[in-house]
């Protein structure tokens, strides 16, 4: 597998913006996104992941020196309580099923340790059925899962 996981930075925004445009391609089978006239899909704000200090993180994510995916992570507060949650997560076609996913999601929840939801919109059945077997191997079957607003969410501490 052997994926490098790094921290992004404003040197990263240009390959992320470039990587997004693939996951949001990805994604338009879900929710139908179009492009705009100019051939791409809307910007992502990618820049508030960039931020230091604003509780989002972005992750670049390298294989043999080639990027090959990035993960774009939250830490939610809500009414005095606090939860890391995974806005975005993409690994390109050809790099997937070989593990990177699971070995690089494991990392990160080892990065940001304590309480997760992890969610998944209801079409996206691959989604699901990938969050909850990397969850449950992760957690050792210690985690909880609820439908909630047309999303299957899981919950665990890391």
């Amino acid at each position: 597998m052997n994926a490098e996981i790094i921290q992004a930075n404003q040197n990263h925004k240009e390959v992320l913006d470039n990587l997004m445009q693939f996951y949001i391609y990805d994604f338009s089978e879900f929710l139908s996104f179009d492009v705009e006239e100019n051939g791409r899909y809307s910007p992502y704000p990618v820049e508030d992941y960039l931020q230091e200090g604003n509780h989002q993180f972005a992750y670049m994510i390298k294989r043999e020196e080639k990027y090959v995916g990035f993960a774009l992570v939250r830490l939610i507060e809500d009414l005095g309580l606090r939860h890391y949650s995974i806005a975005e997560f993409f690994i390109l076609k050809k790099y997937r099923r070989e593990g990177m996913g699971k070995s690089v999601a494991a990392e990160l929840f080892n990065r940001h340790r304590g309480p997760w939801e992890v969610h998944q919109i209801e079409s996206n059945q691959g989604a699901q059925i990938f969050w909850k077997r990397v969850i449950d191997e992760y957690t050792r079957g210690q985690f909880e899962e609820r439908i909630e607003d047309g999303k299957t969410i899981q919950t665990f501490v890391s």
